[in-house]
Order: structure tokens, then sequence, then C-alpha cells
């Protein structure tokens, strides 16, 4: 096994996600990791365009030219830039789950159907106040409406992992509160560092000063990171966004 791959090889299971994701003839997918093309070609049956993204060079040139409408690009998924498409679909190498998850929340796109480690879906759908609930789901759950689909045996992949695997949708928010993505990020990540303390001390760690802090709502400063809802969280974004934009 190179580069953390466990490729699907339950075909049933590759169609099931291609259903899941509503593919038609005008749609353009993203597809991160396509391994040995399992998945691949149950979307190159649906979709218009289909962007694959392979790091493994070998496993790229052997997808390279099966399909007529399968672009293959060689490269990292964390650094190479990413076609434009309007559906994301994957099967996500479990190492880069996270940071690869936040790149792709912070771009526009109708829908999402990924493939996670079981645990890491639990704590993607998290709720405030619960042991699973961290600056994942409390970001995620800023952009999107969050499904877990379905869980999926480990058997269904090769080589076997150790755990199961969950299919999650992910339907971006057209009720999402105002705010740039990377300052939610940001706010996000520097609360949990600071879980223990209350919400004012990770804002004062994040460089919000006294007159900041005494916009925000007084109720939402006293609580744990752990208990802010997303939108919470969004609302108090302007007490750190305001700082970096004044560096500018």
């Amino acid at each position: 096994m190179k580069l953390g791959q466990h490729f699907l090889v339950n075909e049933a299971i590759a169609l099931r996600i291609a259903e899941y994701v509503d593919l038609g003839p005008d749609d353009w997918v993203l597809e991160i990791g396509p391994g040995e093309g399992s998945l691949t070609a149950a979307l190159a049956a649906r979709a218009d365009q289909v962007y694959a993204v392979e790091i493994d060079p070998e496993l790229a040139a052997q997808l390279t030219g099966r399909f007529s409408n399968v672009q293959v690009v060689t490269g990292d998924a964390l650094k190479v830039e990413l076609p434009e498409c309007n559906k994301i679909v994957s099967n996500l190498p479990y190492q880069i789950s996270s940071s690869l998850t936040y790149r792709l929340l912070s771009r526009p796109f109708d829908m999402a159907v990924l493939m996670y480690q079981w645990e890491f879906a639990r704590r993607l759908k998290a709720t405030p106040g619960s042991d699973e609930y961290g600056r994942l789901a409390m970001t995620a759950g800023f952009f999107c409406r969050i499904e877990v689909l379905e869980k999926v045996s480990k058997m269904a992949f090769r080589p076997v992992p150790q755990v199961d695997s969950a299919i999650v949708r992910l339907l971006p928010r057209p009720d999402r509160p105002p705010g740039e993505a990377a300052d939610l990020i940001r706010l996000a990540e520097g609360l949990f560092n600071n879980r223990r303390k209350k919400v004012k001390k990770g804002l004062a760690s994040l460089g919000a000063g006294p007159r900041d802090l005494a916009e925000l709502d007084p109720e939402l400063l006293e609580k744990r990171p752990e208990q802010l809802s997303s939108d919470e969280a969004a609302s108090l974004v302007g007490a750190i966004s305001r700082k970096r934009h004044s560096l500018k």
C-alpha cells in the first residue's frame, strides 16, 4: 500500500455514491484520489466532465485515456490548483481528511459526497456540547448541511483498513450567516486551541481587544468553545476580522 491508500473495490457502493451525488449531463465533477478508477467509471457514465486528481503518478498514468470525459490531474490535492466544478466526490485518503475538507469547504460547489472514516464522520456531524464536537464540526456546520448517508464496512476496501467508513453528503447552506471563510476557520481553530477557557479568552488570544469584545453578546463570551453553535461562532467573527483587515 502506497501513500495510505485504501481502494474501494465494492462496485455496488461505487454506484450508490454516484447516485447520491445526483449526476446529470450538465455536471462537472471533481474526484479526489480516484485510485484504480472504480468510482471514476461510475461518475464518467453519468456526468459531462470528471476531473480526477491523483497523487500517485503510476495510478494517474493507468487512468489517463480510459474515459473520454475524464481529465486526470497528477498531483497533491492539498497543493495543486483544483479545477472548477459544481460537484465533488471522493474516497478521501484518511491522513488528509481534515486538511482537505477545510480546503473544499472554502470553495463553491453545489454538492459533495465524500467517504470518511466512521469516527471522522461522527466528529464532522457532532452537535454543540457533545464530546465529539470541535473545530471541525463548528466549521463544517457553518458552511453546509451534513448528512451521514450510510456506514460502509471496511471489507469494501483493499487493503482492508482497520476501521469502517461512512458516506457523507455536504450541501451548502443557503441561510449561511455572512462572513469570510478564512475568518471563520481561523476563529474556530483559535477557540479550540483554548477550549478549556471561556470564549472571551480565546478571542483575546486571536487579537480581539476590549472594544471588540464590548460589541459582542456577553452571554456568548462566557461560554466555552464546545458550547457554541456554528452560527453563534459566526456572530463573533467581526471581533477578529476587523483586526485582520486593519493590518492590510
